[in-house]
């Protein structure tokens, strides 16, 4: 299979090009020793299939220090060290001058280069007419000029590339007159060193002053090869270079406004961009979160009914044992169903954030937000993420990789969890209406802006110990706006989509299957005691209960630790095991089993769902509790029996034992789908540093607002109790926090791709 790397700047319509040519047949996963994801796909054209690899998009190849970007640093040595047979390079026609910049550096490489001039469409309306056939003879490289977003020169850039292959031209670079004898000399100091690949890109790299170049040749070239003369230099004498070929090449003649400088004249006035911006953050909140939440429940009993309720009755009529029942029916089955849930929500995310991509305005809003989130030592587009998270947390990781820089990622990736998703909120309301009727409102707004200053500390913190150099430099690039074509839309959500399905997934079903076989096995080796008093789960519970003791958990109030532990499952199922242990078991056994009529069931939530979103608009977050006063009504709305509220009241002592609880559940671990999505995106050190750290802050938290509580206004017995647990958490936060801070030093180095040395 012929394989072709597929290069561009950013914006430049690449993605959109890969997608044109690729299709369906796409393959997404991790460059080696990185969680950069890597897409490759493949089409046949005549007699050949071709295989096409997405490189990240980079502005140049070059490196001038050590620490440059990990996309440039995969761009480099892919192309340094794979076996390619050509190059496509991806050429935004309306900015020419920028985009040959990279052209002029792939053209030093001994790989056949096909130049993509695509958006022609636009360079004409932007008053930009090129010549392709002087513009390939001065580049000594075949050009083809394509619009991708409507796929027209497809067709001739598939000709093009056959031929490059099959009768390859000699591409001598673009000629640059003040340092020719300079990258000559280089050149004869190379070949004599042994070094007979790339050779004119090495030179102009050493003479660049490319720290990357240097530790490649290092090992074969001699001490007087060092001759570095500067990369403003180089680079002035590119774009000069540049400059002299478009007069020949491309002229311009004047037009009247473009359709993008009128919309940035609102999107980007003074007084406007910032509220238009909020207006677009609702609409995507709105979208993602109350329209994707619509069909949660379709998703969420449709699998139910299909991986869970069928296996079970199969293996249950086969007669096989009751742990291969749980195993597969309740765990596997039971993890497919919870990936499952988060599919519409993150299905909508990524087509929102697709067409926020693709239309031109994301990189709008990072410019907008920039200079608040800079505050943190974060980048605009940090902004996004964290909003999504007072949706779900899942989505909010998985748009993070929306940013272009690692630490940026791993920084706002900390920092989501903590934003208080819409499944915690079901545990608010629950134990507003229990112990907080008359200010259940304010409690929820504390513990939402708890969670907030919570994730800003974390960061700070993370950053000032953890992470290395400055906070990188705001340069953006404003792209044209464009409307994105439906089915550019749609294949780059499904791709997203599959990548958290088949990958992610996998680290959720393993983590459901063990809780689930613990929650399931009894003292007495049974099973199916989920949420009763005889499981594994509940022992476990009752045995650590004693360690939350400092929060206000007593013994006897055992069902809130094992509230603790199922609530890793997602936040919304602590309430449903309070119920079920504060209650007991329900009265009523389960009807029996119908797949159809499971099937329609979930179908009908479709309409119902979707009926109520008009109640939504003044209320995305869902923070209006209605009459606390009411427990019946409300322990109906809750779905849970009004018996549970009298036995929380009677488990917890007090209010503040009880508030104690809920600032653990805010910061505590993670539900395990974000788990695993963090593990998916950042690797495994990450997932467990964050998960580590989130224990850390919950406990310490929880217990120190139920002693500094406790001691105000206490006896001085308890006065001196209290104060002597506030000293002993802040000295547990001080040590976990420096071992947690060692460990990431010894670990977490960000990830280096070994520099290729052997370029004989």
């Amino acid at each position: 299979m012929i394989r072709i790397a597929l290069i561009g700047n950013p914006n430049s319509g690449k993605t959109t090009l890969f997608n044109a040519l690729t299709g369906g047949h796409q393959r997404v996963g991790n460059w080696p020793g990185v969680t950069v994801e890597r897409k490759s796909g493949t089409f046949h054209h005549g007699t050949s299939d071709f295989e096409l690899v997405d490189l990240p998009g980079i502005y140049n190849l070059l490196s001038t220090d050590a620490g440059d970007a990990l996309d440039e640093q995969i761009a480099r040595n892919f192309l340094l060290t794979a076996d390619i047979d050509a190059v496509i390079n991806v050429v935004d026609a309306s900015s020419l001058t920028r985009g040959l910049f990279l052209t002029s550096q792939l053209l030093e490489l001994d790989i056949p280069v096909v130049l993509a001039l695509n958006m022609m469409d636009v360079a004409d309306r932007h008053g930009v007419h090129l010549d392709p056939y002087r513009l390939s003879t001065s580049l000594s490289c075949p050009v083809a000029p394509m619009v991708a977003s409507r796929r027209e020169g497809l067709g001739i850039l598939k000709d093009v590339l056959s031929n490059s292959i099959d009768q390859p031209t000699v591409q001598t670079g673009l000629r640059l007159p003040d340092l020719e004898g300079a990258i000559a000399k280089t050149i004869e100091a190379l070949e004599h060193a042994g070094v007979t690949r790339h050779l004119r890109f090495h030179a102009a790299a050493l003479l660049d002053g490319d720290v990357q170049a240097f530790a490649r040749v290092s090992a074969v070239a001699p001490p007087e090869v060092d001759v570095d003369i500067g990369s403003d230099s180089l680079s002035i004498a590119r774009y000069n270079s540049i400059d002299q070929l478009l007069k020949g090449t491309m002229r311009t003649t004047p037009v009247r406004r473009t359709v993008t400088d009128m919309i940035d004249a609102v999107v980007l006035n003074r007084w406007l961009a910032f509220p238009v911006f909020l207006a677009v953050i609702y609409l995507m909140f709105m979208f993602t979160i109350n329209v994707g939440s619509a069909f949660i429940d379709l998703f969420d009993l449709s699998a139910k009914a299909l991986f869970v309720e069928v296996p079970r009755q199969l293996l249950q009529a086969a007669g096989l044992y009751d742990w291969l029942v749980v195993f597969l029916a309740d765990g596997v089955g039971g993890g497919f169903q919870l990936v499952a849930t988060f599919i519409p929500v993150i299905g909508c995310l990524f087509l929102f954030l697709s067409f926020l991509e693709d239309s031109g305005y994301m990189g709008r809003a990072a410019f907008i937000v920039d200079r608040l989130m800079r505050q943190l030592g974060l980048p605009g587009k940090s902004f996004v993420p964290l909003i999504v998270g007072f949706g779900c947390n899942v989505p909010a990781v998985m748009a993070t990789r929306t940013l272009d820089n690692r630490q940026d990622r791993i920084l706002t990736t900390i920092m989501a969890p903590y934003m208080s998703c819409g499944a915690r909120l079901t545990v608010y309301a629950l134990f507003a209406v229990a112990f907080f009727p008359n200010n259940g409102q304010n409690l929820v707004f504390g513990l939402y802006f708890l969670g907030i200053a919570v994730a800003v500390v974390s960061a700070l913190l993370v950053r000032r110990y953890l992470m290395s150099g400055d906070v990188s430099t705001f340069v953006m690039e404003l792209p044209a706006y464009h409307l994105p074509t439906v089915r550019g839309l749609l294949l780059h959500t499904w791709h997203r989509l599959k990548g958290f399905v088949l990958r992610a997934g996998k680290a959720i079903v393993t983590v459901v299957v063990v809780l689930n076989v613990v929650s399931s096995v009894g003292t007495d080796g049974s099973f199916g005691n989920q949420d009763t008093e005889k499981s594994a789960l509940s022992a476990v519970g009752k045995a650590l209960t004693p360690i939350f003791s400092p929060m206000g958990i007593e013994p006897h109030n055992w069902p809130a630790t094992v509230g603790i532990f199922t609530g890793i499952f997602a936040k919304e199922v602590v309430v449903g095991t309070l119920d079920a242990l504060y209650s007991g078991p329900p009265a009523e056994p389960d009807p029996e089993f119908d797949l159809w009529s499971s099937l329609a069931a979930a179908w009908a939530t479709v309409p119902v769902n979707l009926a109520v979103l008009s109640d939504q608009l003044t209320d995305p977050l869902g923070l209006d509790l209605g009459d606390l006063s009411d427990s019946a009504a409300q322990a109906a709305d809750q779905d849970v029996a009004t018996s549970t509220l009298d036995a929380m009241r009677a488990g917890f002592a007090t209010d503040l034992a009880a508030f104690s609880y809920l600032v653990f559940i805010l910061l505590y671990i993670p539900c395990v789908a974000t788990i695993g999505v963090v593990y998916k995106e950042l690797g495994g050190f990450w997932a467990t540093f964050s998960t580590a750290w989130s224990l850390i802050m919950a406990y310490t938290l929880a217990v120190l607002c139920f002693q500094i509580g406790s001691a105000i206004g206490a006896p001085e017995g308890v006065l001196r109790d209290s104060l002597a647990m506030i000293g002993y958490m802040v000295a547990v936060q001080v040590i976990g926090f420096s071992l947690l801070i060692r460990w990431g030093r010894r670990y977490a180095k960000p990830p280096e791709l070994i520099p290729l040395t052997n370029i004989g």
